[in-house]
């Protein structure tokens, strides 16, 4: 046989090895990058969000059931794959207001003694934000019919700043 007839056998035989090692390692990597990049991007806009929310929260009018907190975040959602999500509440969000006791320093659930939300009177001393029960389903996973990742609840706590109080004790929502 000539020296030419084994060039050309071995030329397919590269395309088949090249073909085979892009479909079991290179196609899935790539897919595989994709995903992990997706749901890291969410996993970081959904930090963001709960630092916004909380700085929302600390600094405007307190609330006992953080309507205005959850409404703003809900018309202040990051650009992200699930945005929709979170604009339209599948994503739980929740606020919760604490009061320090001065002798021990722990936090305890707050409520107004007055019952009076929003006033100067009425001012917890920390909150905390956080995003409940949001499952990442979107992207690559959809198409390829994976089961929803379960993103662990993200909170931030703050201490409370003005809580939308001037100087002179009046309150702005």
């Amino acid at each position: 046989m000539s020296q030419r007839g084994r060039r050309e056998n071995r030329g397919g035989q590269s395309t088949v090895e090249f073909a085979l090692m892009y479909g079991a390692v290179v196609l899935p990597l790539t897919f595989t990058i994709i995903f992990i990049s997706q749901a890291l991007w969410i996993w970081h806009s959904v930090i963001d969000y709960t630092r916004d929310g909380a700085n929302y929260a600390a600094t405007h009018c307190w609330m006992g059931d953080g309507s205005n907190v959850t409404s703003y975040m809900m018309t202040h959602v990051p650009r992200m794959i699930d945005m929709d999500k979170f604009q339209n509440g599948e994503a739980g969000l929740q606020v919760s207001y604490f009061a320090q006791d001065p002798t021990t320093g722990q936090l305890s659930p707050y409520s107004c003694a007055t019952g009076a939300d929003c006033s100067a009177g009425c001012v917890p001393d920390a909150v905390s934000v956080s995003v409940t029960a949001y499952q990442f389903t979107r992207g690559l996973s959809a198409y390829f019919r994976l089961p929803p990742i379960t993103i662990p609840p993200f909170a931030t706590n703050m201490p409370m700043q003005s809580a939308g109080c001037d100087e002179l004790g009046n309150c702005l929502p």
